[in-house]
C-alpha cells in the first residue's frame, strides 16, 4: 500500500471514530420527548408536551444574537453566575425572532418547573418561563448554521403546510442540536412552526 493509500485510510479512519464520538455523544443530550403525527420524508408533525426554558434576549442579527445570549445561559445552567446545582445540558437551543432581536433559549430537563428552578441573578437577565403544549410542524436538514440555510428550510416549510392547508400560529423557529464542532455533515438543524388550532 503506497503512503496516498495510507493517508486515505487514516483519514477514513478519524472520520469514522469521529462519527462515533458524535453519535454516542448526541444520544447523551436529553432532546424534548414529543410524539410524531405525520412524517413526510424531511418534513413532521409533532405534539410537544410542556417545556420549561431559559431564554435570553438580544438585539442584532441572528448569529450576532445567539452568539450573546449563549454565554450568559451557559453560566446559568453550570451556576457560573448562580448558587444552587448544575443543570444537565439538553438540546436543541431555540431561536425565535422578537422585537428588534432574537430570543434564545435553553430547553430545561423534563420534569423540571420554574418553580424549582435556581433563580438567576437579575444581573443575569435571564427569564424562565414555561411553553404549553403546542402541534409543530418541523423540516429537520444538516450543514451550517447560516441564516441562508435556515431561510430556506423556513421557506420548504411554510409551503409545505400550505399543501396540507395547516395555517401557521406565528414565525418560524430555529433549532439546532450539536455543538460548532460537530462537523457540519453530521449536525442536525430544523425549523419549526407552530400549527393554528382548529376552531
Amino acid at each position: 500500500m503506497n503512503k496516498f493509500a495510507l493517508v486515505g485510510v487514516g483519514a477514513m479512519a478519524v472520520v469514522a471514530v469521529a462519527g462515533g464520538a458524535w453519535v454516542w455523544v448526541s444520544r447523551s443530550v436529553e432532546t424534548p420527548a414529543y410524539t410524531v403525527e405525520v412524517a413526510d420524508g424531511p418534513f413532521e408533525i409533532r405534539n410537544y408536551p410542556t417545556l420549561v426554558v431559559a431564554s435570553v434576549d438580544r438585539d442584532g442579527e441572528r448569529g450576532e444574537a445567539v452568539r450573546a445570549a449563549f454565554s450568559p445561559l451557559a453560566r446559568y445552567i453550570f451556576a457560573r453566575d448562580r448558587d444552587g446545582e448544575k443543570i444537565a445540558m439538553t438540546a436543541p437551543v431555540t431561536q425565535e425572532p422578537s422585537q428588534g432581536g432574537w430570543t434564545v433559549s435553553f430547553i430545561m430537563p423534563a420534569g423540571r418547573t420554574v418553580a424549582d428552578l435556581p433563580a438567576p441573578f437579575a444581573a443575569q437577565d435571564i427569564s424562565l418561563s414555561e411553553i404549553e403544549p403546542r402541534q409543530m410542524a418541523s423540516v429537520r436538514f444538516s450543514g451550517r448554521w447560516t441564516d441562508d440555510r435556515f431561510n430556506e428550510a423556513a421557506g420548504q416549510l411554510a409551503q409545505w403546510l400550505e399543501s396540507k392547508n395547516m395555517t401557521p400560529a406565528g414565525p418560524p423557529e430555529f433549532a439546532y442540536y450539536n455543538d460548532p464542532f460537530t462537523p457540519p455533515f453530521l449536525r442536525r438543524n430544523e425549523v419549526l412552526i407552530e400549527i393554528a388550532k382548529e376552531s
